[in-house]
């Protein structure tokens, strides 16, 4: 099965080195599950040419909010809608849940409550799982079709599946503990309070979910489907 990585950010120029990019991260997170992996920088303007370039799309975390005025955030969200027309499985992992959700009608917002940093715990159905986190921001309103799969106190929405369409989860279950202390190292200083830092800095190593995570994203891609969806047609 090919994934279609569309990357949304990048990592740190002084992370990519030693600790990759994040398309990298995804193919670790992935690696040895049947998949093969192109790679599209749309942040960068790069955009595939069709919805059926590839069996499943997986979209990135970016340090960019899904809100915000660039170029690259309208046409994404107008391929997104067009794949969820077509049926075309997506994931989506921290801004890709985000923007997946903004596409399809639902709210993102800078949250009021503060910042997410490092393990995190998550009631997946009852199943306590935890995953590194990284964000401050939140989907605040569902689009129709989403329910929630995960949550927590601080996160109320936060996994989402939209029947066999879409599972977007705002954790990152690809971020090994390295690269959450890279980002705190390269991008907290004067942004996330020092106290929330000291609390990542207590739970490095506890953030055991990234292969139950992997599991569900595989299970997510690989599970049947219809050949064709009634509200396809244009959607190419």
């Amino acid at each position: 099965m090919r994934i279609g990585i569309l990357q949304c950010g990048q990592s740190p120029a002084q992370l990519k080195d030693s600790l990759g990019d994040y398309p990298d991260m995804f193919v670790r997170l992935l690696g040895g599950r049947g998949f093969d992996f192109d790679i599209w920088h749309v942040e960068g303007m790069e955009f595939p040419d069709d919805i059926t370039a590839a069996d499943g799309w997986l979209l990135t975390g970016s340090r960019h909010g899904a809100y915000e005025d660039h170029a690259f955030i309208p046409p994404l969200e107008d391929f997104i809608r067009r794949t969820y027309a077509g049926g075309v499985p997506m994931v989506g992992i921290c801004f890709g849940h985000q923007i997946i959700a903004q596409a399809l009608g639902g709210t993102v917002v800078k949250h009021s409550d503060g910042w997410a940093v490092g393990t995190q715990d998550y009631d997946f159905g009852g199943q306590q799982v935890q995953l590194n986190a990284w964000h401050q921001d939140q989907v605040v309103t569902l689009p129709q079709g989403a329910k929630v799969a995960g949550r927590n106190a601080f996160c109320e929405n936060a996994a989402l599946i939209y029947d066999d369409r879409a599972f977007t989860v705002q954790a990152h279950p690809e971020f090994k503990d390295e690269f959450v202390q890279g980002l705190m190292d390269t991008r907290a200083k004067g942004v996330v309070p020092l106290e929330l830092l000291a609390q990542a800095a207590s739970r490095m190593g506890q953030a055991s979910g990234s292969t139950l995570l992997a599991d569900r994203i595989e299970a997510f891609f690989k599970q049947p489907r219809a050949l064709s969806r009634p509200d396809a047609q244009g959607a190419a």
